[in-house]
């Protein structure tokens, strides 16, 4: 193997060997490519398992960034490599590209920064879902079956017997059968069947036959007898396809062609030719310079083919009306495009065109031109010659001044579309007035004033997010004004807008409703929700032909009062400053009939209401009530409504129903939950039983002190669908993660797919656990956790994306002074929100084209299409996301992280997806649950504080309530000093022990019981003896003092060597009915009866060498541990019972204990476990027969039961209740014992209580 050439490849290895791995070290421009044949993806983005485990035809090439694909095809005996993005399409390599450079600059776009890491991840089998090479083009089948059918099979001409059937070549290509001599199949004669509008028949006569038949009045039959039944069906299902067109269409999109068969050609009726997402070449004999041939073609799409230049012989097809070329890359367009007389239609979006060549003035009848997303800085002058065009496309371009004056001599242009531009100013070169352009949408720009009174005749436009200040316009013609989230202050129109009918100007700081909106005789939509409103004028309220009215987040104190009947249908108040409604609001009017009669929808939401007028009762067309989060104790009449379905009362002071006799047939949904003075009775319940969806509070389930739960923190998580079928939300939730020194918290949002979160549920934990290991550095395992997470998605992640937050606490080793410290990273919508000191602070941020000018001008920049809706070629508004891998460059999986110290004014920390947050502010969000005590209740709250806000998609939230500070650490302090660098001091004596105390549920030392203590208590501390820690010294109880005990507030010092996680086994033996052992009657010293069982718990996790190399051995003159000690534990021993050394302490020498740092010498010393712990032999025989012996439990031998189970009871019977008590108080004396003799203590036995 040559290792000193930079241009060497080392060829056909099936994996890496020791030789590789340390050649590929030498340097981190050296890497490997792996090569899969041509036959393991037949269909690629179906079958996975093939392409991926098929060994014979995947080998790796390895090279470095400077071999181009030519080395590589002279090594490999290949005439081309091929390169396949994300399972999509495959384009062959050039000989001069660089394959490793590729893998390379892959990686690094999607975020990977370390060229070590680069090299390792180019390493990974599991990248080829995202990016494969092959050796010979792959091929699917049905595609195969969309460009052409082949095949020499029995024919007969006509449905008469008069010709015989021969042997023929048969073509189905296109829209034509094409029937020729096999020996002269290209210079003999060849019959051609158009199928257009023809037919293909079953011949029942003759086995697997198909009769084919042209349209027309003399229409020709042929007659072709299949071998087998698969090729029968597919050409019945090919043929069904063509004949059922009515134009001569041909569909040859994403094939991965270069070229389009010669076949093709014979089809001279081809109207429409689809060749989008291809890579089609110039210079082939199928390319793009054969395709005048085609004489009746009328529209081609070659868009997304990579051309870079614009094919010039494309310009002698005069038939072509329809031509789109968006996504190629062109740069300039050749003046020969002028001769294209007939053209109606170009499509030029997504290339990178600055000006548009004179010649193409010419085309008099083309009526439509988009030359959106290109780099134009103006509106080219060309538009002035194209008269049949009405409307300028040109979105995402790089226009910053608009010269209104160029639009005033272009009379023939109606709709202009500037949307996404850098539009600052706008020039008037004269007082002229343009009488022409109707429609304008300016959305996304960098306006900060705009002044279009000289548009007379203009009826619509879109100015959203810009930053406006003053806005003005012309009202003669104005029918619909979108201004939504800018800073208005005025708005002036003038004249009145009589035309005017939706008016939308939310998320401004308006101080009051414009006149001229009050003064509009035709509006129906008004929404100034967002602003900042103090009153609402009654000339608003008394128009005749508003409908919908949205009035929601100002600071309206009052409504006024109605006069006349008015055909409002909606009315949204929510979020204001409302303490009462006006007794006459729904009361009859002067014309007796009611003044809001035609009201369906009600949001009184978020005010500080009473009470709700009787006289709604007289809106009998009321569907939907929403009032929650209000002072309402009376429950309002709306029972007696005859339509009513939607009645949201939550979060009130509700005391009572009052139920009619029949409840309306129509309820469907009743929300009565957070009303804590609510009781409902049984027969109110019953009333209720027919609503589909009936929210009351539940009763408060008993907790158990047993239930492990971490000190700093705690969860609670609440998950709603909405309306949809599926919930596509997940979430993540490790109190005790890495070690039990840290948690890990996240939310996975999948839009409108619930497999990717659930994917990410279950494997981004592990996936930061590995890479925690590897890296200090919170951005860069934060970073890499996410990017390889993106590539574990596999072949799922092709086409599915989902949003990600993941949350990580751990221990501030930055900063000894705080305790812990919180990373956040995310990608997509879902954000989280830390509480400190009652106020919110953003942890996250949105990757949304709306919400982050910079990642929508990347997008932009890398032309992508940008539909109206802002969303990356029509799929998505993120701009970030794990998974949508065939969007890539556009959408990537690099995270945005933030890292903060958490103090002890942090109080809580709240997760939530897209929905949550969209219908939340942070604000309202914190205030809502900061004084909630249990986090579920919390979590369950924001859910249904959403839903009530009108939120119908999928909704999670999580509430994670922090409690950071010295008083919650349970370290034994007494004595010792935190560890250091060089960890514990080893010959530290405590003096003065103190008491024993219970400790916290993540300790693994095991309480002392006092004769006070209540069977309850006792039954809880019985429960709660799992071990979450698992830094075991070792068992060498002589040798080793006892590890002290610590929090997570101050972890003891780890090694290096690296656990995953702690595990914990549970060993029952059966006892008799009493809790005392059958054979001798009496208690075991050290071990705690349950009444049932005897549970011994011990921590069998690997002993750490490098501990047990280092451990400090006790002096001889040195004191032995007095009672206290050994009853806290400080020394570890193991007892068993009913066994041969029952009650003495097994032995244990140190020479036995130290295990080594190999796994194979490790085997030698002791026994290797399936959860990879390592025992001596000996001694383990005891547990492992303990184990096997013992009856089995739900949560298993090697798992810490999470909570009390029904019968672990402390049951004393009741004829045995004094001769307990006694032991107990004997048990309690001996604690206080005179301390020994130093002769006393030479003899004592080593023989110590163990603490488990």
């Amino acid at each position: 193997m040559k290792r000193n050439g930079s241009r060497n490849c080392l060829n056909r290895r099936s994996r890496f060997g020791s030789r590789e791995r340390d050649w590929l070290r030498e340097d981190v421009k050296r890497g490997c490519v792996y090569l899969y044949g041509a036959d393991t993806t037949t269909a690629t983005t179906t079958t996975t398992s093939s392409a991926a485990s098929s060994s014979s035809d995947l080998h790796l090439v390895l090279c470095t960034v400077e071999t181009p694909a030519s080395e590589i095809c002279a090594g490999e005996g290949r005439e081309s490599l091929y390169l396949q993005l994300h399972g999509d399409l495959v384009r062959r390599l050039e000989p001069t590209e660089r394959p490793l450079q590729i893998v390379y600059d892959y990686l690094s776009r999607l975020g990977f920064d370390d060229p070590a890491r680069i090299q390792e991840e180019a390493a990974n089998p599991d990248l080829g879902c995202m990016l494969r090479f092959y050796g010979e083009k792959p091929c699917q089948m049905d595609h195969l079956d969309r460009i052409l059918l082949s095949g020499i099979y029995n024919v007969r001409k006509g449905k008469t017997q008069l010709h015989k059937w021969a042997e023929r070549l048969v073509v189905l290509c296109g829209t034509c059968l094409i029937v020729s001599s096999v020996k002269d199949c290209q210079t003999g004669k060849m019959h051609i069947l158009p199928l257009v509008g023809g037919k293909v028949e079953e011949v029942k006569r003759r086995q697997y036959s198909l009769a084919f038949s042209s349209a027309g009045a003399q229409a020709q039959t042929y007659l072709v007898s299949f071998e087998t039944l698969a090729e029968y069906q597919r050409w019945q299902r090919q043929a069904s396809k063509v004949v059922s067109q009515r134009i001569s269409t041909v569909d040859l999109s994403c094939h991965s062609l270069e070229e389009v068969p010669e076949h093709l050609f014979y089809s001279q009726d081809i109207t429409y030719l689809n060749l989008r997402h291809n890579f089609m070449q110039l210079e082939r004999p199928g390319g793009l310079d054969t395709f005048y041939k085609f004489s009746q073609l009328k529209g081609l799409n070659l868009s997304h083919n990579k051309l870079g230049s614009f094919p010039v012989l494309l310009c002698e097809i005069p038939t072509l009306t329809e031509l789109n070329l968006s996504c190629n890359g062109f740069q300039d367009l050749p003046s020969q495009i002028g001769s294209l007389l007939n053209l109606q239609t170009l499509c030029l979006d997504g290339n990178f065109l600055t000006t548009l060549p004179e010649e193409l003035g010419n085309l008099q009848q083309l009526s439509s031109l988009g030359i959106s997303f290109n780099n134009f800085s103006q509106i080219p002058e060309v538009y002035e010659k194209l008269t049949m065009l009405d409307k300028v496309f040109m979105a995402g371009n790089r226009v910053e001044v608009l010269n209104l004056g160029v639009l005033n001599r272009m009379s023939h242009i109606k709709h202009v579309d500037l949307r996404m531009n850098r539009l600052k100013t706008m020039i008037i070169e004269n007082l002229e007035g343009n009488k022409y352009i109707t429609h304008m949408d300016l959305r996304d720009n960098q306006l900060t004033d705009l002044d279009l009174s000289s548009f007379c005749n203009l009826e619509q436009l879109h100015c959203e997010r810009n930053q406006l200040r003053e806005l003005t316009l012309s009202g003669f013609s104005l029918r619909t004004l979108y201004a939504n989230s800018n800073r208005l202050t005025t708005v002036n129109v003038y004249p009145v807008p009589s035309l005017l009918t939706s008016l939308e100007l939310s998320r401004n700081l308006l101080e009051c409703v414009p006149d001229w909106a009050c003064e509009a005789k035709k509006i129906e939509i008004l929404d100034v929700s967002y602003n900042l409103l103090t009153e609402v004028p009654m000339r608003i309220l008394s128009s005749l032909s508003l409908r919908k009215l949205m009035l929601g987040h100002n600071h309206v104190q009052s409504l006024p009062t109605l006069v006349e009947h008015i055909p409002l249908e909606v009315l949204d108040v929510q979020h204001n400053l409302l303490t009462r409604l006006p007794d006459t609001l729904f009361s009859k009017a002067l014309n007796k009939l009611n003044k809001l009669e035609q009201l369906e929808e009600l949001n009184l939401s978020g005010n500080k209401l009473k009470t709700i007028p009787t006289t709604i009762a007289n809106c009998k067309r009321l569907h939907t009530l929403v009032a929650h989060s209000n002072h309402i104790s009376i429950f309002p009449e709306i029972l007696q409504l005859p339509q009513i379905q939607f009645v949201d009362l939550s979060c009130n002071d509700l005391t009572e129903i009052l139920i009619p006799e029949a409840l309306p047939a129509t309820l469907q949904d009743l929300d009565l939950t957070g009303n804590t003075n609510l009781v409902l009775e049984h027969k109110t319940l019953d009333t209720f039983s027919h609503i589909t969806t009936l929210k009351i509070d539940q009763k408060p389930l008993p907790t158990t002190d047993s239930t492990v739960t971490s000190t700093f923190w705690s969860h609670g998580l609440a998950e709603m669908a909405g309306q949809r079928n599926k919930l596509c939300v997940s979430a993540l939730a490790v109190d005790n993660f890495a070690e039990g020194v840290g948690a890990v918290y996240g939310m996975f949002d999948g839009d409108r797919n619930e497999e990717l979160p659930r994917l990410l549920q279950c494997t981004m934990a592990d996936v930061l656990l590995e890479e925690v290991q590897q890296s200090t550095n919170d951005t860069v395992f934060m970073a890499n956790t996410f990017l390889v997470s993106h590539r574990k998605l596999g072949m799922a992640g092709q086409k599915l994306g989902s949003s990600a937050l993941l949350c990580y606490i751990r221990p501030d080793t930055a900063d000894p002074m705080n305790s812990f410290s919180l990373t956040v990273a995310n990608v997509g919508t879902c954000q989280a929100v830390l509480c400190r000191g009652g106020r919110p602070v953003p942890l996250s941020k949105v990757f949304s084209l709306e919400q982050d000018p910079e990642e929508a001008q990347r997008v932009k920049d890398q032309k992508a299409i940008i539909t109206e809706d802002n969303k990356v070629n029509g799929v998505t508004c993120c701009t970030r996301l794990l998974g949508c891998t065939y969007l890539y460059p556009w959408i990537l999986p690099k995270p945005h992280i933030s890292s903060t110290p958490l103090t002890i004014q942090d109080e809580l920390l709240i997760l939530g997806n897209k929905a949550l947050w969209e219908h939340l502010s942070y604000t309202e969000a914190v205030n809502a649950v900061r004084h909630v005590q249990d986090p579920l209740a919390a979590a369950k709250k924001l859910c249904t504080l959403a839903q009530s806000y009108g939120c119908q998609d999928n909704v999670g939230a999580m509430v994670v309530y922090l409690n950071i500070g010295e008083e919650g650490c349970t370290c034994e302090m007494n004595g010792l000093t935190l560890p250091g660098p060089m960890g514990f001091a080893s010959t530290a004596i405590i003096k003065d022990p103190p008491k024993p105390t219970t400790p916290s549920s993540s300790s693994g030392i095991a309480s002392e019981f006092s004769s006070e203590m209540s069977t309850s208590e006792v039954s809880s501390e019985v429960g709660s003896t799992a071990s979450d820690e698992h830094n075991t010294v070792g068992l060498d109880a002589g040798l080793l003092p006892r590890p002290e005990r610590r929090c997570s507030l101050h972890p003891a010092p780890t090694s290096g060597v690296f656990q995953r996680q702690p595990s914990c086994a549970t060993f029952s033996s059966n006892q008799s009915d009493n809790g005392l052992d059958s054979d001798d009657d009496q208690p075991v010293e050290g071990v705690m009866t349950n009444g049932s069982k005897v549970e011994v718990e011990v921590d069998i996790h690997c002993c750490r060498g490098r501990d047990l190399e280092n451990s400090p051995t006790l002096p001889e003159n040195s004191p032995a541990p007095c009672p206290e000690d050994r009853a806290r534990g400080s020394l570890f021993g193991i007892r068993r019972q009913n066994s041969v050394n029952s009650g003495i302490l097994l032995p244990v020498s140190k020479d036995r204990t130290e295990l080594q740092k190999s796994p194979s010498t490790s085997c030698l010393y002791g026994k290797k476990l399936s959860n990879g712990s390592i025992v001596p032999l000996e001694d383990s025989l005891n547990l492992i027969e303990v184990a096997t012996e013992a009856p089995k439990k739900k949560t298993g031998y090697f798992a810490a039961p999470t909570q009390l189970e029904p019968e672990d009871q402390f049951v004393i019977p009741h004829d045995l209740e004094e001769e307990v008590k006694e032991q107990m108080k004997h048990h309690q004396e001996s604690r206080h014992e005179p301390e020994p003799s130093e002769e006393d203590r030479t003899e004592l036995p080593e023989e110590f209580d163990t603490a488990l």
